[in-house]
């Protein structure tokens, strides 16, 4: 007897940039994943910031467009002490967000520490992002890999039985509060980084 078929979705991943905004794009086939795309938004040459936001929001449309995702995770700005910096990537990120929310696609974002960009250098992040994909992949900008790092993220989210019960409220603002905190699937990527510490990436 033939085996059912599954079903087949898309996550897009984006990391947030003001001079390059990574994105990955992942599918998912039961429990198996498989890269469809990573890349760069290049923005370090345009000067003006508004130039630089109807980029990032063309782009970012184009790119959904294209690739049909089911669902897009963003990684939320960094708290730090540079005011117009954290300005800079909020202002980004909204911009991404309202190119997929206008075409109905739902968002979900995701603070640094839940997708490795405040646990591991980009290196780190890269070669762990290969290894889960089973790809090898150099990547040009290592923007590339932290927006599947993204992806992946809410994959690992998404698919946890304690997520899927909470729905909505696993992960909105900044990360998803108390809730997803505590939660299954983010719990399991961060362990993963934590428990490779070694892993660098190969040129």
């Amino acid at each position: 007897m033939p085996a059912p078929n599954k079903e087949s979705y898309r996550i897009m991943g984006i990391d947030p940039g003001t001079n390059y905004m990574g994105y990955g794009v992942v599918e998912v086939t039961g429990r198996e994943l498989r890269s469809v795309v990573m890349g760069a938004i290049d923005l370090h040459k345009l000067t003006d910031p508004y130039a630089k936001l109807r980029r990032i929001f063309d782009r970012v449309g184009a790119l959904v467009d294209e690739y049909a995702p089911r669902e897009v995770a963003l990684e939320s700005p960094f708290f730090g002490e540079n005011v117009q910096s954290m300005l800079k990537l909020g202002r980004a990120q909204g911009v991404a967000m309202a190119a997929a929310l206008c075409r109905d696609v739902p968002v979900f974002e995701y603070a640094p520490s839940r997708t490795g960009g405040g646990a591991a250098a980009k290196e780190q992040v890269a070669a762990l992002v290969t290894r889960i994909l089973g790809i090898d992949y150099t990547p040009k900008k290592l923007d590339e890999t932290d927006g599947m790092a993204v992806a992946l993220c809410h994959y690992f989210m998404s698919c946890s039985p304690l997520n899927a019960a909470l729905g909505d409220e696993r992960n909105k603002g900044l990360g998803g509060g108390r809730k997803a905190a505590s939660a299954h699937g983010s719990k399991s990527w961060e362990k993963f980084l934590k428990e490779n510490p070694d892993r660098e990436l190969k040129r």
